[in-house]
């Protein structure tokens, strides 16, 4: 039977969680995007990839929730659609519209078939068909206009596939498609990860962190809300179990344990150790995910703090910041539906505003 009474689902830590791993992403991409050897640091302490990963870990866990508190299919659409789709919209459009002032070419020749391909096919979430605008960055160390948005692709896939997945273990038996799903995927990242190694092409390097490649944290993520009572129950052995597997892990390879040891520790600072309610506040991850990029390729292009890397950080945090806030309120949070917890927060205080149901209508 599905917990959803169970009061670590109401107070937990998922929103100051997604924060974080947006601000690593940001760190790193500062760092790779510049060049600036005096922000090595941040590579040595943080990773992009675990950031994702823990992203999916996350997503995971919450819209298989969503879909089992949905009334039904067409609610649960429209709440992923609601979620997610507006702010990617909006950041889209605003790069493809006003980019046009850092361009090196013509008006003419900035509005060409080359922007309507952009246009067309990061829209549809195809940002690797054309990920770039016609003489926008061609200065800066690689023109991509915004390359994080290549995992929202793999996030609405995941939302596509959810309906299928419940479909299955209700029909069949929850667990063994869980451990099928989740298999499947490390079998095929593993496959593209050696044929990689043999050929030495990036491109099959691409394709292994692609939909399923990923599909293992997510389907981790899953498994960890649908046993969440055993979970509890047996939350040291977890812990320790998934403490000694990411350790190894770092030495000798562990493929298809990792996702699940991944899982195990986010989850548990999502649900544990909780911290209070920062959803009250909105939730300001998905705005600075899909635009931090952007802006560190604007602050680059114009050479601001060139000869100041430390303030250059700066300057991409607390710009992007200030842009996922405005995001928040000017779009995010007007197409959310008014039960959700987001709205709720800001709305009411104390105890009332933290008792409010979870919103399940999260991650990237």
């Amino acid at each position: 039977m599905l917990q959803n009474n169970n009061p670590r689902l109401t107070r937990n830590n998922f929103d100051l969680l997604r924060l974080l791993f947006a601000g690593t992403v940001g760190l790193v991409h500062s760092y790779e995007l510049s060049g600036y050897q005096q922000l090595g640091w941040i590579v040595s302490i943080l990773s992009s990839a675990v950031a994702v990963k823990a992203f999916f870990v996350v997503s995971g866990f919450l819209i298989f929730m969503s879909f089992e508190r949905s009334s039904s299919l067409g609610s649960y659409a429209r709440k992923r659609i609601r979620r997610i789709y507006p702010a990617y919209f909006t950041v889209v459009m605003l790069c493809a519209i006003f980019l046009v002032a850092v361009s090196s070419k013509s008006i003419g020749d900035y509005f060409s078939l080359a922007w309507i391909k952009y246009l067309v096919a990061n829209l549809a979430f195809l940002n690797f068909l054309q990920p770039t605008l016609p003489g926008v960055f061609e200065t800066n160390k690689i023109a991509a206009v915004n390359g994080a948005l290549w995992t929202l692709k793999i996030e609405a896939m995941f939302y596509l596939a959810v309906p299928l997945f419940v479909l299955l273990m209700r029909r069949f038996s929850r667990l063994p498609i869980l451990i099928l799903v989740y298999c499947s995927s490390v079998a095929y990242a593993v496959l593209f990860a050696a044929v990689a190694a043999r050929t030495g092409s990036g491109a099959y390097v691409e394709l292994g962190r692609q939909l399923p490649g990923q599909l293992s944290y997510f389907m981790a993520g899953a498994a960890l809300y649908y046993f969440l009572p055993l979970f509890e129950r047996r939350i040291e052995y977890f812990l320790l179990a998934a403490a000694l597997i990411l350790a190894a892990n770092m030495s000798y390879p562990l493929p298809l344990l990792e996702p699940f040891a991944l899982a195990t520790v986010v989850v548990f600072f999502g649900l544990f150790l909780y911290v209070g309610n920062f959803g009250k506040y909105g939730d300001f991850s998905y705005g600075f995910y899909i635009l931090h990029f952007p802006v560190i390729q604007l602050v680059l292009h114009a050479e601001w703090f060139r000869e100041s890397p430390w303030y250059f950080l700066l300057a991409v945090m607390l710009i992007t910041t200030i842009c996922a806030i405005a995001m928040w309120h000017l779009v995010e949070k007007r197409f959310l539906l008014r039960s959700s917890h987001y709205l709720a927060a800001t709305t009411l205080s104390g105890k009332n505003a933290t008792d409010r149901e979870l919103n399940t209508d999260a991650a990237r």
